[in-house]
């Protein structure tokens, strides 16, 4: 069906419309993900939230750790939780900073703990203080190993044992709410909706950016806040680098162009990678590859279940599922099995980050949320193959958020450039 490009804009403000209804996370989940973490200390955590950025290419993104525990999201806060206890740090409100970046909440504010979900929210000078009040009961400190500021505060401690707080938080994390599920199906539905106006706008003669550009207007529309990572819109020679990302080069009649774009909604992210012709007809070549690819991902979706894993030799790997597809069809050039042209891991955790924390080896549990990304890359043909899902894991199989954009060759054909 030919829609008008004002009619277009009009679909789009209406979905955009639906999109800002989206749930957001509630105070008490934040408060239930401090007392499940807090049950698990035998000693004092402490995450600092991330600064206001000097860097003016740079916006504030809070630190995902910090964010997942508090949802709290102005700069410069700390976080303090030991098995009984647990308090928010907030710095002093500056007047000059408020004049370039906004207003914050002050830890001396009438309402600043009823903001921040908090029974007990102090000045962040009482940080140090309080830390060590706390570590006289306390067998160890978690912390970041990349903060710091934490590490410094753990000095004045030197006798206790050091752990990565990173651990017990993914344990978390790992496993996504409903009201998380809600917010990364919207991330989704968002970033499904760039892909199709990619499709629409592709042609020949265009640059990368120009349909970089097109997808990134399309989510923000959508309630996206910013992308959930670079996007990669690479076309011809440049479908074979894995994170390409420079988006320069102008697109070609005959090339495929690879678009692993996904938006990010209230900090939740998506991944969703798609390989389309760029005059809306693949060649025979083109079309034998990508039909490889569709087939092990499809492989690799069907099998995915509680228990599975993303990595490993077994038969309970998904990687193995999607390798064995692509070695047992089609060749090279030179007659040899293409599995030594899929060069990455099948997929990764999706949530706050676009890359979650999660093991590879992880087995799979309801509530997680995945990728399945099978690709084949083949340098000498300048012919790059990717297609990727958001997947959540359900308790009888799985779901895939990002299935209403269609994959199939012959779908795509269909819509390109239309």
């Amino acid at each position: 069906m030919f829609v008008t490009r004002a009619a277009y804009w009009i679909i789009l403000g209406l979905a955009a419309l639906e999109l800002a209804q989206a749930q957001t996370i509630p105070s008490a989940e934040y408060r239930q993900r401090r007392a499940e973490l807090r049950k698990s200390l035998d000693g004092v955590l402490v995450l600092m939230g991330a600064t206001d950025p000097s860097d003016l290419h740079d916006t504030f993104y809070q630190e995902a750790n910090f964010a997942y525990l508090t949802g709290w999201h102005e700069p410069g806060a700390a976080l303090l939780l030991t098995p009984k206890d647990e308090i928010l740090f907030l710095p002093p409100r500056v007047a000059n900073r408020e004049t370039y970046n906004g207003r914050t909440t002050g830890p001396d504010e009438k309402d600043a703990a009823q903001k921040a979900g908090f029974d007990k929210v102090l000045p962040r000078a009482q940080l140090e203080t309080q830390f060590v009040r706390a570590m006289e009961s306390a067998e160890a400190i978690y912390a970041l190993g990349s903060d710091a500021q934490a590490r410094d505060l753990a000095r004045l401690a030197p006798l206790h044992e050091r752990r990565d707080a990173a651990d017990p938080i993914a344990r978390f994390r790992l496993r996504k709410s409903a009201a998380e599920i809600a917010l990364i199906r919207k991330a989704t539905e968002a970033t499904v909706a760039a892909h199709r106006a990619a499709w629409k706008r592709m042609k020949p003669g265009l640059i990368e950016y120009q349909i970089a550009a097109t997808m990134l207007e399309t989510y923000l529309e959508l309630g996206c806040e910013r992308s959930a990572y670079t996007p990669i819109v690479a076309s011809g020679s440049n479908s074979v680098v894995l994170h390409y990302s420079a988006n320069q080069r102008r697109i070609e009649s005959g090339d495929l162009v690879l678009m692993d774009v996904g938006g990010e909604y209230a900090g939740y992210t998506t991944d969703v990678t798609r390989t389309i012709p760029a005059n809306g007809k693949f060649t025979p070549r083109q079309r034998e590859i990508y039909d490889i690819v569709l087939a092990a991902q499809k492989a690799a979706i069907a099998a995915a279940k509680p228990g599975m894993t993303l990595l490993g030799d077994s038969s309970t790997s998904l990687r193995k599922i999607a390798m064995d597809y692509i070695n047992t069809h089609g060749k090279d050039l030179h007659g040899a099995p293409l599995g030594k042209y899929f060069v990455h891991g099948l997929g990764h955790f999706v949530g706050l980050e676009v890359h979650d924390p999660g093991s590879f080896d992880t087995r799979l549990e309801p509530g997680m949320v995945i990728t399945i990304e099978p690709g084949i890359y083949l340098p000498e043909e300048n012919l790059g193959v990717r297609i990727e899902d958001t997947v959540l894991v359900t308790a009888t199989g799985a779901e895939v958020l990002s299935s209403p954009l269609p994959k199939e060759a012959e779908e795509i054909e269909k819509l390109v450039g239309k």
